[in-house]
């Protein structure tokens, strides 16, 4: 028995599926099959349950997992004892970043960390905030950036930055014509919402006074990205709020359109977060430094009112 072929084991149990798991532990599926077959014929148990699509873990398979995890985890562990103990700063770094933040913070960073750590291979992987908890909390990633607060013991978060929420408000609608929003204005029904499983939807959610929704309207939109969020409110069809760096690169038009909140205004806390027992600590800091660095000139908000991301009943 192998770390390697517990690895390719924990590959196939996370993606259900042979050859994708293959592709990420970068090796040929037959290559991976023959591995996980041997380990199988040692254990004289099988793993896997292959008539299954997608592929299913046997009863004993799950239980090998569960153990395989922390026999994993452990071994990865010695490494970041030794990288620690040397202060190194390089090997596989994985992090997760919510989709509502991927597209305006990473550009903002991945260069300068990439040259400033060419010895760090960063590996980035889009994931919702539920997801980055269950992979954290799996070690299948080492860090991750997400709205907070999330009330969970186990993890750690440190604030990387302050983001407002800006309104984006067509001239047909009943709020335009105020030059700042105030909180007690929004009705939940009248704004363009993400689609559910966005952190940034029930933040907005928690944001108005009231979730019920108004008889009048005919129509409920959601999307799954900011851009057509846009689109939708330049053709009329409501108002919608952004996080205030998807508003940097909007054109001079559209920027007529956005509407600011009183002081203080809402907003989301973006943090850098971790499992409390991680260990990959100097890459932590490289990465939290790096951020700080590049976000200090694109927001200089304090004075805000953080929106947890949380959803309320």
């Amino acid at each position: 028995m192998t770390i390697t072929q517990l690895k390719y084991t924990l590959a196939v149990a996370e993606y259900k599926n042979f050859t994708i798991a293959a592709e990420h532990c970068f090796v040929t599926q037959p290559t991976l099959s023959m591995q996980i077959q041997k380990l199988e014929e040692e254990l004289d148990a099988k793993i896997f349950n292959r008539s299954k699509k997608p592929i299913e873990l046997t009863e004993v398979g799950k239980r090998i997992v569960e153990q395989a995890k922390v026999i994993v985890d452990e071994s990865n562990r010695i490494i970041d004892i030794v990288h620690q103990q040397k202060g190194y700063i390089g090997g596989e770094f994985r992090v997760g970043i919510i989709p509502t933040i991927m597209p305006t913070l990473l550009p903002m960073f991945l260069k300068t960390f990439s040259k400033n750590y060419p010895k760090v291979q960063l590996i980035i992987e889009e994931l919702t905030t539920e997801e980055i908890v269950r992979k954290l909390m799996d070690g299948y990633i080492d860090a991750a950036i997400a709205a907070t607060p999330l009330e969970n013991e186990a993890i750690k978060e440190r604030v990387l930055y302050y983001e407002p929420f800006v309104g984006l408000v067509p001239s047909e609608h009943r709020l335009y014509k105020q030059k700042k929003l105030k909180v007690d204005d929004l009705e939940v029904d009248d704004i363009l919402l993400l689609e559910d499983g966005h952190c940034f939807k029930d933040s907005v959610i928690n944001l108005c006074r009231t979730n019920k929704r108004s008889a009048t309207h005919h129509f409920q939109l959601e999307s799954g990205s900011f851009d057509t969020l846009i689109k939708l409110s330049k053709d009329g069809l409501g108002m919608t709020l952004l996080p205030y760096l998807n508003t940097l690169d909007l054109n001079d038009r559209d920027k007529a359109h956005l509407r600011e909140f009183e002081t203080p205004p809402p907003a989301r806390e973006v943090s850098l977060i971790y499992h409390k027992s991680q260990l990959k600590m100097q890459l932590i800091e490289a990465l939290k430094n790096t951020i700080d660095s590049v976000i200090r000139g694109a927001i200089a908000f304090s004075d805000v009112e953080i929106i947890s991301p949380l959803q309320k009943n």
